[in-house]
């Protein structure tokens, strides 16, 4: 028998990658505070929210396995978010331009029912052109980025912002790396192919 597969997600990018593996699945919003703990790295952050985002929608269907994915960007050590609106964006990526970035990924599958728990983290190194404050200003207005962390849409206008990216599970930058995800659905005895 197999188990039934939520999506701990509001995510539209998220469910639009997990739809790639062809297997049914659900999406349940976890409702977790995603408040930063003090002194809490970027790392750690987007490890905790992955694994707090699939536990949460894990004890509400225990015998589902749930996916849960979180991503922070991450300049020199600080911790960017989702902008929200168009200032903030501005603000991100005005200090993002010419930097290199770390984008943490972090996914986790559980299920309640069977113990099962796996979670893991992929970075993905990016590199952003040196941008002109109008630059900045088309690419907001054409993609309005708002709900992407450090208001990169790389799957969309975001890939001009950008000169080089380095991760080893491409999917990591748009918001749920698929061969860990994938890796880790096999280790809890979704079959998906």
């Amino acid at each position: 028998m197999q188990r039934p597969l939520i999506l701990a997600s509001t995510s539209r990018y998220r469910r639009e990658l997990l739809t790639r593996l062809q297997r049914p699945f659900s999406v349940e919003s976890p409702e977790v505070d995603e408040t930063p703990l003090p002194g809490e790295t970027s790392l750690a952050l987007a490890q905790r929210l992955a694994l707090a985002k699939a536990q949460a929608v894990a004890a509400r269907f225990p015998s589902a396995v749930v996916i849960g994915s979180d991503q922070v960007a991450d300049l020199h050590g600080e911790p960017l978010g989702k902008p929200g609106d168009h200032a903030r964006a501005t603000a991100q990526l005005q200090r993002m331009r010419g930097q290199t970035m770390v984008f943490q990924t972090a996914v986790a599958v559980v299920c309640a029912e069977s113990g099962f728990v796996a979670h893991d983290v992929a970075p993905v190194r990016v590199v952003f052109r040196d941008l002109s404050d109008a630059a900045i200003e088309n690419y907001l207005r054409a993609e309005q980025p708002y709900d992407c962390a450090g208001s990169a849409k790389s799957e969309g206008l975001g890939i001009a912002l950008l000169e080089s990216i380095d991760s080893d599970d491409p999917t990591a930058l748009v918001g749920l790396p698929l061969i860990r995800t994938c890796r880790m659905l096999r280790a809890a005895g979704v079959d998906l192919l």
